[in-house]
């Protein structure tokens, strides 16, 4: 199992066991994370599982392929450290994961 922290706007954070080869979104359906919505089941059709990742973390998260930068387009507040928690695999590397809750989402 893997550690994901999620930070809320508001600064609160909550922790969640992750199985690999689950994504960080459906980690997060599972554990009723506030703001990861998930309107389309995970499929990349949507940006409602839109979250920012750690600095710390983004070389081991990847950037987001093509398809995934095409959703992104439709979330608010997108960065550099943007993506959609649907097209994240946890694995065992990400352990101790911290990704953030954008406040739009709410």
């Amino acid at each position: 199992m893997a550690k994901i922290t999620f930070i809320q706007p508001d600064g609160t954070s909550q922790d969640v066991e992750a199985k690999p080869g689950a994504t960080v979104m459906e980690s997060a359906k599972l554990n009723n994370i506030p703001g990861i919505e998930a309107e389309c089941g995970g499929a990349c059709a949507c940006a409602t599982c839109h979250v920012y990742v750690d600095s710390a973390w983004r070389d081991k998260v990847g950037k987001p392929e093509a398809m995934e930068e095409d959703m992104l387009d439709f979330a608010f507040d997108v960065r550099e450290e943007s993506r959609l928690s649907c097209q994240i695999k946890v694995t065992d590397e990400l352990d101790g994961l911290i990704v953030r809750v954008p406040e739009k989402q709410f």
